[in-house]
């Protein structure tokens, strides 16, 4: 847990179980690993189209659902034309 304490007040990307990607500012998070994303986005992929970017605002995000949390260089993500990439969304993780 001492590990997410340094993301803190920083962008990161969340991918979660249901296969969402979400982005935003760790705002808070406690000892189940639930955390609070501040200014968060989710973005939705797609072959036909360039990655969507959908506001979420101020986001809870339970800790049982998160697969991945990293920090993100957030000058090379503003570097990235996201309406260029074209990806498959990723799957459900399946127990």
């Amino acid at each position: 847990m001492a590990t997410l304490q340094t993301y803190v007040d920083h962008r990161v990307l969340l991918i979660l179980q249901d296969g969402r990607s979400i982005v935003g500012v760790l705002a808070g998070f406690d000892q189940r690993s639930n955390v609070v994303l501040s200014d968060s986005k989710e973005r939705i992929y797609s072959m036909d189209e360039g990655v969507e970017e959908v506001p979420l605002g101020l986001y809870l995000v339970k800790g049982d659902m998160i697969l991945l949390i990293g920090e993100m260089d957030t000058a090379l993500d503003n570097a990235v034309d996201l309406s260029a990439i074209r990806a498959e969304p990723m799957a459900p993780i399946r127990y």
